[in-house]
């Protein structure tokens, strides 16, 4: 089964695990899955409409899913998947 890696600020919603094992032959259906065992992610991931927020990214291997086939990108039994915000902010000194 693919896994996916969790980033620190998201795993008190994974109770601590920084990796899960998803089921699915898509990233959509791996990330439903994720929902699935760990449903206090979703207002994380993704907005109001459904659709993965803006500031989420998806990496298969190195190759971000944006610039693969998005959602429908297909994954293999020993795929992994990590999942890294964006991040944003600071001062300029």
């Amino acid at each position: 089964m693919p896994t996916l890696r969790i980033p620190a600020p998201l795993r008190s919603y994974t109770n601590g695990q920084s990796e899960v094992t998803v089921n699915g032959q898509t990233v959509e259906q791996a990330m439903q899955d994720l929902l699935k065992k760990h449903p206090a992610l979703q207002p994380h991931l993704y907005n109001s409409n459904g659709g993965l927020r803006p500031f989420v990214n998806l990496f298969l291997g190195e190759n971000n899913i944006k610039d693969l086939q998005g959602l429908e990108t297909p994954l293999k039994e020993d795929d992994r998947l990590l999942l890294i915000p964006s991040i944003a902010g600071g001062s300029e000194a």
